[in-house]
């Protein structure tokens, strides 16, 4: 007989046959883990956006009009992008064929970084359905300041080359030279290079109307301005001198 004292216990639960059955057993680990899922997808989430959000601010709003066909944030991508091919040509040409290791490394750092600054050019003109090219001549939407590097022979106000540019005829004596005359040459010619787009790049840093353009041009300014500084070393060291910086 049972002590009046004694708890009262709950009622197992019988199976069909009569024998006890008793109730599953709480399981807390398979809960934390859920938990722990559900936090961890919870992060990506948050990691997603906060990536996405910073890829957006990386490039232009396609939602944001276009900026117009003569603005500066045009026409600097344009012409930077002709202007770059020309560096990207003279760098390969060189990165090829010198057993100088350190004009093979600045060719090869130039060459690479220009491509992924045209690239990123580009975008922004495909994006803004804009021609990928200077059409009518060039630095017109550098407005007056374009003037101090040239006459204009072109419409409205562009010039008929850019300052720094290689002739024809010396990118295809870079292109024949070998040994010590390629490296110097290749060193001459990329120094007054830089030194003639930095007259654009500055500009562009100092005018253009879109964040990530005028963000582009002060990299490239702070970049190519080091460069300048390493191509007239380099030279210097080689026993040469620097051709006289574009007018």
């Amino acid at each position: 007989m049972s002590s009046p004292m004694s708890s009262p216990v709950a009622p197992s639960a019988s199976s069909e046959d009569g024998i006890p059955v008793s109730p599953p057993p709480v399981a807390p680990r398979r809960w934390l883990r859920i938990l722990v899922a559900c936090a961890g997808v919870a992060a990506l989430l948050l990691v997603g956006m906060a990536a996405g959000l910073l890829i957006a601010q990386s490039r232009p709003s396609p939602d944001a009009a276009a900026p117009a066909p003569d603005s500066v944030d045009v026409g600097f991508s344009q012409d930077m992008t002709a202007h770059h091919r020309q560096a990207v040509r003279m760098a390969g040409i060189v990165r090829d064929s010198t057993t100088d290791l350190a004009i093979k490394q600045i060719a090869f750092d130039i060459e690479t970084n220009q491509l992924e600054q045209i690239g990123r050019m580009q975008g922004w003109l495909n994006l803004w359905g804009r021609d990928p090219l200077p059409v009518n001549g060039y630095m017109a939407w550098m407005g007056s300041a374009a003037a101090l590097h040239g006459h204009s022979t072109s419409p409205g106000g562009a010039l008929a080359a850019m300052p720094g540019m290689a002739t024809d005829a010396e990118l295809t004596r870079l292109q024949q030279a070998t040994g010590r005359d390629q490296d110097v040459l290749f060193l001459q010619l990329m120094l007054r290079h830089h030194q003639g787009g930095l007259v654009m790049i500055r500009y562009a840093a100092e005018h253009a109307e879109i964040g990530v353009v005028r963000n582009l041009a002060a990299q490239m300014s702070v970049a190519q301005t080091n460069e300048v500084d390493l191509l007239t070393s380099m030279l210097a060291q080689r026993g040469a001198a620097p051709l006289p910086a574009p007018s």
